[in-house]
This record gives structure tokens, C-alpha cells and sequence, in this order.
């Protein structure tokens, strides 16, 4: 019983905690310039795209702010990479996932905000290439860090980030690694 009424007890107190600080929901999208890391790829960014929603809970200069986000990386393979993995005619992969950053937010003012913190990505469907040649070339999920600036004009905000790929995504028994890099540039609005 103790524990339970403790519970409650924590529960409001947080939950007032945040109400009282200032928090904030919102939706974005935007454009993703994606490369992957690797003699098997082009080393040049290809576009595709991100969408999704994000909240902010702010503590005066600082704040928090988790995301959730579709992406889109696409990226353009290199010449010799059919031949090594011997895979029929593999130029271009895509690559949909669910990213799930957790910023920590600097407010130098209150038009510019800093950036930076976590990312975990799931990989939930790859091109169908290497699914047709019965192959999992990608690892199912990633971890990442964000950094990146964000304006804030009324309740418009608009971002670039770059996001740095730490997991080795091979999934393929050879010695190369690859990593994904993204330049994230969007818009999103504060409901």
C-alpha cells in the first residue's frame, strides 16, 4: 500500500513539475541528404526525407527534447558492389526507418537553439532488391549523434542537423564497415 500511494505521490509530482516548466508539442519534416560509409557506396549524398513529431520541455536555459520520426536515407551504391556481395543489379538502396533522437537543447536566445544528443533508429523495410535476393544486408537497428541548430520564429521552427552513424549497419559477413551520415535540414510548427 505504501508503495503504491508513493507511486502516486512521484507521479503527480513530476507531472506538475512539467506542466509547471514550459512544454510544448509539435509535428516537422523535412529533407534527408544521406550517404553510407564504405568502399561499397558512392561517397556523395542522395535526398530523401523524414516526418514526424516531437515535444519539448524546457528548464529556462535548457530543455529536452524527444523525437519520433519517419526517415527516408537513400543511398547510391558503388560500382563493384553487385560483383562483391553478388547481388544482380543493386545501384540504388532505400532504406525506411523509425528514428527516435533525445536532444538536449541549449536556448542561446530565444530565436537559436543548440542541439545535441542520442539517436536510435530501427530499420522497418529496406529495398526490395535484397529482399528479391533473399539477403538481410542491413542491421535492424543503429545508434547515432545529433548535432544541430534549430530557429524558433513564433511557433515555427526551422532546423539543420547532422547525424553521425556510430553502429556498423553491415550486416553481411565481410570485413567492411558501414555507417550511415545524414544532413537533416526542416520545418516543423508547435501545436
Amino acid at each position: 500500500m505504501k508503495t503504491k500511494i508513493l507511486s502516486v505521490v512521484i507521479l503527480l509530482l513530476i507531472t506538475s513539475s512539467l506542466f509547471a516548466q514550459k512544454f510544448s508539442l509539435g509535428i516537422k519534416g523535412g529533407a534527408n541528404l544521406g550517404k553510407m560509409s564504405g568502399q561499397s557506396f558512392k561517397d556523395q549524398f542522395t535526398l530523401g526525407y523524414q516526418v514526424g513529431a516531437f515535444a519539448t520541455i524546457g528548464f529556462g536555459k535548457f530543455g529536452i527534447q524527444p523525437e519520433v520520426l519517419f526517415n527516408q536515407v537513400n543511398v547510391d551504391t558503388a560500382s563493384n558492389f553487385s560483383q562483391v556481395y553478388q547481388l544482380n543489379h543493386v545501384d540504388k538502396i532505400s532504406l525506411k526507418g523509425l528514428t527516435i533522437p533525445i536532444l538536449l537543447n541549449y536556448n542561446l536566445n530565444k530565436f537559436i537553439t543548440l542541439q545535441a544528443g542520442p539517436q536510435f533508429g530501427i530499420l522497418i523495410d529496406n529495398n526490395k532488391d535484397f529482399l528479391q535476393n533473399g539477403r538481410d544486408a542491413f542491421k535492424s537497428g543503429d545508434f547515432s549523434l545529433v548535432g544541430g541548430i534549430q530557429l524558433n520564429i513564433l511557433r515555427f521552427r526551422i532546423y539543420g542537423r547532422f547525424v553521425g552513424g556510430l553502429t556498423d549497419l553491415n550486416n553481411i559477413q565481410s570485413s567492411e564497415t558501414w555507417k550511415a551520415q545524414t544532413i537533416q535540414l526542416g520545418v516543423g510548427i508547435k501545436l
